[in-house]
């Protein structure tokens, strides 16, 4: 779900599920600095929808 960008590395939402299904807390959040990745309050998903999606993606691969 994460690419990288020039200069900053870019989330695809339709591809991340916050690691629901792979970890207690999203990855990306231990990695990168402080305040770095802002919430979009236009695209908030529940867990469900969350693993949902998860789910969904496991199918394609």
């Amino acid at each position: 779900a994460i690419e990288e960008g020039d200069p900053i590395y870019i989330i695809d939402p339709d591809r991340c599920t916050e690691c629901v299904g792979h970890y207690d807390e999203p990855a990306c959040i231990a990695v990168c600095p402080v305040d770095c990745i802002v919430p979009d309050p236009d695209n908030v998903e529940s867990v469900e929808e969350l693993k949902f999606k998860f789910e969904h993606l496991q199918k394609e691969q």
